[in-house]
């Protein structure tokens, strides 16, 4: 993994030194135009707030049982959803077995799902992680079926050719030639699973970062819902961040196009052959011509 520049380590520091100071100062001056940020607590308030919290006990058990609830959710999303992806892409029994149920189950928001899993599940721990989970098997299911039916079937000829079987063809063709594709569902389930597992903690939960912004609204704690608020968007960014890394860990075999800042990549530079004196000037001109084709190739690759 290419590691980032100093000046691009700047220029996201000063991005987000900017957005802090721009609230600080909209909010302190009390600012009415369109937007009321008279109502807004400022950055300083916010700051103090998530000191306090941070000695606090609660703090770290709201967080402990977030952390809980939506590992837990998307542990299970992501072994069903990848099953499920490939067994509809690979059998059309499964398809036409599974398929409608789950087409009419999809569009559902898993948090309208909140009186299912209280009528269901006998705590509402339980159907918090139900919610979670529903939440993120969609996308990994999605993507995984996607990716399955997207690979060549030259590679699972080759297998079978060699006389592999099911088994072998899914772990050396259909799971590794998948895993972009999973792992792009994964990034994107495990973002959708944070929104609803905050929500479904605001309705029925009991503790949790999400049940514990709520109460802060409904005693009118501004700062504390901005703690909450701040706590949810970290925590979504460090699981977001450790999936993707996983995903680039697990597919660092794939072909990475080197970015050189200004939008070019960086093709070989050509090495002419040697040629023979007597050579024709047709047959001198050879190499140079083949050199440009290759730096054309390798900038439309990248537009690509």
């Amino acid at each position: 993994m290419t590691r980032l520049p100093l000046a691009r380590y700047a220029l996201r520091t000063a991005s987000l030194a900017a957005f802090l100071g721009l609230w600080q100062l909209l909010t302190s001056l009390n600012v009415d135009l369109w937007l009321r940020f008279s109502q807004f607590p400022t950055v300083t308030d916010v700051a103090r707030a998530f000191t306090g919290r941070l000695s606090g006990g609660d703090f770290w058990t709201d967080l402990t049982d977030s952390l809980t609830r939506i590992l837990t959710g998307f542990a299970l999303a992501a072994v069903l959803g990848v099953a499920t992806g490939v067994l509809v892409a690979r059998s059309r029994l499964a398809e036409d077995l599974l398929g409608p149920v789950l087409e009419v189950i999809r569009p559902v928001p898993a948090i309208a799902l909140v009186p299912v899993a209280i009528l269901l599940f006998p705590s509402d721990e339980q159907g918090i992680v139900f919610i979670t989970c529903t939440a993120a098997f969609f996308p990994v299911l999605v993507s995984t079926r996607h990716a399955v039916r997207a690979l060549t079937p030259v590679w699972e000829e080759a297998v079978r050719t060699m006389g592999g079987g099911r088994l072998r063809i899914l772990g050396s063709v259909v799971l590794p030639g998948a895993l972009p594709g999973i792992f792009g569902g994964l990034s994107v389930g495990i973002g959708v699973s944070w929104i609803c597992v905050i929500s479904a903690e605001m309705i029925s939960g009991q503790y949790g970062v999400g049940y514990r912004t709520w109460q802060d609204y409904t005693v009118v704690n501004y700062p504390g819902v901005f703690v909450g608020m701040v706590t949810i968007g970290v925590l979504g960014w460090v699981t977001s961040t450790a999936v993707e890394l996983l995903g680039r860990r697990l597919t660092r075999w794939l072909p990475r196009t080197s970015y050189v800042p200004g939008g070019r990549t960086r093709a070989p530079r050509p090495v002419a052959a040697p040629v023979r004196a007597d050579s024709d000037s047709k047959h001198q001109a050879q190499p140079e011509q083949q050199g440009q084709k290759d730096t054309e190739e390798a900038r439309d690759e990248h537009l690509v």
